[in-house]
């Protein structure tokens, strides 16, 4: 059963949204729209500006410059408690003297809600959360996942239009963070409130999104679902941040016939010349003994992970690539290797800026860039 905020779900807008410490910029002036009911997970690396941008929108950092709005309420003067968001942090902040139920009752008794109506909704989201059974336990009797349940419980008892969430599965075993990406999910489909997830875990941001925000130093390098994120990334630092391995990244030059790395074989026909950086990831690379028109290569190690291997090989030249290769392939390591590159498989990026060329290899002798 949906609960009530899945009908006012307030979409969020930031708007030239700026963030400065003591004349030092953490965030540039960066703007984006979240709809409504949208999961949205921010994602990057430490200090990318990502918790702070987070607590911006939830008003525990004052901007700097520029807007937020929930829906058409503008709300970045707002104090935290008159915005209509919850947020859920990373160390649960449970108060250890109170049991389960009044920990999750605690904002509903603020906001003078009867011990009829708390009831309720306690028991509507314990239902939800699989907390019926731990009501009367205090916090140290649970587990940490069990903890985060009732850190969610707190923050959705409230029926917020805007659910906020800072790193909250980060002090989770492997195991219970796979339980719970699950659980959140399922939450979220259940409850439909705008959700604003902050991590640096790409598995949590590609299997919990709606739509990725990579953060890079404060600034938007790609905004999208993770279908396109991951196979048509808009920069470099993107196509490197997202994949397991990571996309392969080799520096090219273009003499009008082909790009080819720098003392080391021609990787693809193109009439492009200059400087290039060109991106494979490594399961689209076809690896094996029996290549005829392939690229020859030296293996240089092995790694076995039980569901699939990751080869790395070596280019004449010196330029390494990592290949993904499915459990149970043959590979004849006594042989020579080749390596193949599909065309449709291949991204490029400008060297500087590490900007994507769009549609780079739909046409040899094709002029015009598309630029991202």
């Amino acid at each position: 059963m949906r609960m009530a905020q899945a009908s006012r779900a307030a979409g969020i807008s930031l708007a030239g949204l700026t963030k400065s410490y003591d004349g030092t910029v953490v965030i540039p002036e960066l703007s984006a729209e979240m709809a409504g009911g949208e999961f949205t997970v921010i994602l990057g690396p430490s200090g990318c500006g990502k918790s702070t941008l987070l607590n911006m929108i939830a008003g525990l950092e004052p901007v700097s410059g520029g807007t937020i709005r929930f829906g058409e309420r503008e709300v970045q003067d707002l104090e935290p408690k008159h915005r209509g968001c919850a947020m859920v942090f990373q160390n649960y902040a449970l108060y250890p003297h109170m049991s389960v139920f009044r920990n999750i009752a605690y904002s509903l008794k603020v906001a003078g809600l009867s011990e009829v109506e708390q009831s309720e909704r306690v028991g509507r989201v314990a239902k939800m959360l699989g907390l019926t059974d731990l009501l009367d336990r205090k916090p140290s009797q649970l587990s940490g996942g069990q903890r985060q349940r009732v850190a969610i419980g707190r923050a959705i008892v409230r029926e917020p239009s805007v659910l906020l969430f800072d790193e909250p599965l980060s002090n989770l075993d492997a195991q219970l963070r796979h339980d719970m990406r699950i659980e959140l999910a399922e939450l979220h489909r259940r409850i439909g409130a705008t959700t604003v997830f902050v991590t640096h875990d790409q598995v949590e941001a590609m299997t919990l999104a709606d739509r990725i925000l990579v953060l890079n130093k404060g600034r938007i390098e790609q905004f999208d679902t993770p279908r396109e994120i991951y196979h048509r990334p808009a920069s470099e630092f993107v196509a490197r941040f997202i994949g397991a391995p990571p996309m392969n990244i080799l520096s090219v030059t273009g003499n009008g016939t082909g790009l080819r790395v720098p003392d080391g074989p021609l990787l693809v026909p193109s009439s492009r010349r200059g400087d290039f950086r060109l991106g494979i990831r490594p399961e689209d690379v076809t690896l094996g003994a029996r290549l005829p028109d392939g690229i020859p290569v030296t293996l240089v190690h092995r790694e076995d992970l039980g569901s699939h291997n990751v080869v790395t090989v070596r280019l004449d030249g010196g330029a390494e690539l990592r290949v993904t290769l499915p459990f149970g392939s043959d590979l004849d390591e006594s042989r020579h290797l080749f390596i193949v590159l599909p065309r449709h498989r291949l991204h490029l990026f400008e060297p500087g800026s590490g900007r994507a060329i769009r549609n780079a290899f739909e046409d040899i002798g094709a002029r015009k860039e598309e630029h991202v």
